[in-house]
């Protein structure tokens, strides 16, 4: 488990609750080849030109065999602090594996916790495009955008790591030096930089490795917050804003609070901006800042190769009842006029979705602290959110007054709906669980193409 540190600013604000350290997935499967999994040369890594030796069908059974272990990267917070929603494997056999191992004709590797992978473990740009219709929107679109990613504290490897994910996945190099990257603190400043952190620094290389896999032709401004306080995430949101970045990607969050509506005017109310957020790990349970009703709140799904046309199948992401994509009706937000369910008065979580399952996660390259330990793969919706920014990013600059949140719910039939699975026990039955249409866990659906995500 990653640790933070010891010292803590004095004037954190009020607790946001359901904190809780993610724990075991699943049991690890019987003991299986240790075997790597090939050359990590990335003329072939995205491609995976290897012919299979199994049917699509036989393929897709082998993938729903996955069971991992995870831990949040961040660890418990202290009082007052928000969490980051990453999951990072660290035991079992992903969903990526079963099925390299399936066309190979092998037994599947294994995640080793702490163990340095020669080469990735989880899905790459290739597998996310594919799944969710953007291979040639990648090609082309992003040019000319910034996404901003904020996170807390710093990771002195976020450019270097980058790097080496986007060279074995054959995407063009992203730098301080040719412009399309830059760091700097929520004051702007691109010397005085908050202190290391190792868990925020593998939310960091998972929030950077996702938009690169989505929109490699976008800038990436990395805004890092002094701390995960609400006051300095929000004025890191304001940064990048004021940075010039129209897509602003933030894979944090916590439980509600009366002040959220404060917070609302004060950070996240910003007109021709998209900002994502994660709609928390939890299970059921609404969260904030997703439960804004300025901001496009993601959730997670589960994702699978399948024998289907589309190639892929999706449910809601639930691991247990502690575990799994957040969901619900705000307490205190006010139901923005584009949302149109009947059983929520308020602001309902969540709007749209991705994968954030991480039995079937994605591959990030992360190198600092006591377990960046180079290729891993890492789930919770802190995949989902940066990728659904990056999605907009590839649609187009939003209107200079719309609420880019309100784009899906004007053509849902460029979504994916997802209809199966639930993320734990509810009153009102799409809350929690998925069905035909719009429902809680997965809000209007995952993405098919750009089409729903520009005005």
């Amino acid at each position: 488990m990653r640790t933070s540190p010891s010292t803590s600013p004095t004037n954190a604000p009020h607790i946001r609750g359901r904190w809780r350290r993610i724990g075991s997935a699943a049991a690890a499967t019987s003991a299986l080849l240790a075997a790597g999994l090939g050359t990590a040369a990335h003329a072939s890594a995205d491609t995976q030109a290897a012919q299979p030796k199994a049917s699509g069908k036989a393929i897709a059974a082998a993938v729903a065999k996955a069971h991992v272990q995870y831990e949040n990267a961040c660890g418990t917070p202290k009082k007052g602090y928000a969490s980051c929603d990453a999951l990072r494997v660290t035991g079992g056999t992903t969903a990526f594996q079963e099925e390299q191992a399936a066309k190979k004709g092998v037994a599947p590797a294994t995640v080793r916790p702490d163990a340095a992978s020669a080469t990735p473990t989880g899905y790459g740009p290739s597998d996310l495009r594919s799944a969710y219709g953007l291979t040639s929107a990648a090609a082309s679109g992003g040019s000319g955008q910034t996404i901003a990613i904020v996170d807390a504290y710093d990771d002195p490897n976020a450019e270097a790591d980058l790097a080496t994910y986007r060279s074995y996945y054959g995407l063009s190099a992203c730098t301080t030096a040719n412009g399309c990257f830059k760091k700097v603190s929520q004051t702007g400043s691109t010397t005085s930089l908050p202190s290391p952190d190792s868990g925020w620094a593998g939310e960091i290389s998972l929030d950077l490795d996702m938009v690169s896999a989505i929109a490699p032709n976008a800038h990436i401004l990395l805004v890092e917050a002094t701390s995960p306080t609400d006051a300095n995430l929000g004025t890191a949101v304001n940064e990048a804003v004021k940075l010039g970045a129209k897509f602003v990607s933030n894979s944090y969050g916590g439980g509600e609070s009366s002040s959220d509506t404060s917070f609302d005017s004060s950070y996240y109310n910003h007109p021709g901006v998209v900002i994502t957020a994660s709609a928390g790990d939890s299970g059921y349970g609404a969260e904030y800042p997703a439960a804004s009703k300025y901001v496009t709140a993601v959730g997670g799904t589960k994702l699978s190769k399948s024998s289907t046309t589309r190639g892929w199948t999706e449910s809601v992401w639930n691991t247990n009842s502690t575990e799994g994509t957040g969901s619900g009706c705000s307490a205190y937000d006010a139901k923005p006029s584009w949302q149109t369910d009947t059983g929520c008065a308020k602001r309902m979580i969540a709007d749209v979705s991705a994968v954030a399952d991480p039995a079937t996660g994605v591959s990030v390259y992360d190198t600092y602290g006591s377990d960046g330990t180079g290729w891993n793969t890492y789930g919770g919706t802190s995949a989902s959110a940066p990728i659904i920014a990056a999605v907009y990013a590839l649609a187009g600059t939003p209107g200079s007054s719309d609420y880019p949140a309100q784009y899906p719910y004007g053509n849902t039939s460029a979504l994916n709906d997802v209809t199966s699975g639930s993320n734990g026990t509810c009153s009102t039955s799409y809350f929690c669980t998925a069905g035909t249409g719009y429902d809680g866990p997965t809000g209007l659906g995952t993405p098919a193409g750009t089409a729903a995500f520009t005005g």
